[in-house]
């Protein structure tokens, strides 16, 4: 019996395996636009794609890193600059992207803009630290999404959204999880809606990796700048031990977090040039290993192990 299993499960993942190696056709006549390729992994994204003969459009959010882009890639590559929480900005990089795709539409849209701080406790934080996170990170997720449907539809193409292991389990206060958890929900209600259209969409859950989202510097600068705004009593309630301890538990997810963002730019060209694609995708030993697992356990033992790292 348990040879049959065995032998049940291996050709299982031998069927799995030969059908996601099969590729959509045409990928030289495929157009793509990316958010967020400055650095991390819309810029390594947007480099690899280039290298498969794609036609790259890659959103920056500053003229430097768009420079910086195109000197590292093919002339075909294309740039322009987008700020996402702005909805004129929006629509003129949706008038330039229908411009350049004509009647072929858009084939994929990659949603990967995102910023990472004001994190800190919520007692340190007002309305705006959270409306700042949530504007990047979801509602211009939602509005760029919604600008380009029609030639998403047209080509019947792929959305792929960056979300987080922190949009399955919430482990950090601030607009961060919040947002994620946001941009789960938003995929999973779009898939659905899109089915009819041929439109598909995945979501890509990464752990931790070391981008400039998680520098250690930015972190400290920026829960510096929160402590010095507090009132001295909130102050004298934490007391300057917590905020340095909270500095050093951000040093070390830094450090843990993988330097190979392959693992992520990966994930994602599967979820555009495969034919099957997943409606998720996880990337990292801490997303496969701990966080994901964790988001399946009961709450009191995730809030008892998360209370170790916590200050």
């Amino acid at each position: 019996m348990w040879l049959c299993l065995a032998v049940l499960a291996g050709l299982y993942l031998l069927w799995r395996w030969h059908r996601e190696r099969q590729i959509v056709p045409r990928l030289l006549e495929k157009y793509v636009l990316i958010t967020g390729c400055d650095s991390g992994f819309g810029n390594l994204l947007a480099r690899q794609l280039d290298m498969r003969g794609l036609q790259v459009l890659a959103a920056c959010l500053t003229e430097a890193g768009a420079a910086r882009l195109r000197a590292d890639a093919s002339p075909r590559l294309q740039t322009i600059l987008l700020d996402v929480t702005s909805s004129q900005s929006i629509a003129a990089t949706t008038a330039w992207v229908r411009e350049r795709v004509g009647n072929r539409g858009l084939w994929g849209l990659v949603n990967n803009a995102g910023i990472g701080v004001p994190l800190s406790p919520v007692e340190w934080l007002n309305k705006d630290d959270f409306v700042k996170v949530l504007d990047v990170n979801l509602v211009g997720l939602i509005e760029v999404t919604v600008s380009l449907l029609p030639l998403l539809c047209q080509a019947q193409g792929r959305v792929v959204n960056v979300a987080s292991v922190m949009g399955c389990i919430a482990i950090f206060s601030g607009g961060y999880c919040i947002s994620k958890f946001g941009v789960e929900a938003f995929s999973d209600s779009l898939r659905c809606e899109m089915c009819p259209f041929g439109v598909e969409v995945s979501i890509i859950e990464p752990g931790c990796f070391q981008t400039r989202m998680t520098e250690p510097a930015g972190v400290m600068n920026s829960l510096q700048h929160l402590w010095e705004q507090l009132p001295p009593g909130t102050q004298a309630v934490y007391g300057h031990h917590y905020l340095e301890t909270y500095v050093k538990a951000a040093v070390v997810v830094h450090r843990l977090g993988s330097t190979r963002l392959s693992q992520v730019t990966d994930v994602i060209e599967h979820a555009l040039l495969a034919r099957f694609l997943r409606s998720r995708y996880s990337a990292g030993w801490d997303a496969w290993l701990l966080f994901l697992p964790l988001s399946y356990c009961p709450s009191w033992l995730t809030d008892a192990l998360m209370s170790l790292i916590q200050p």
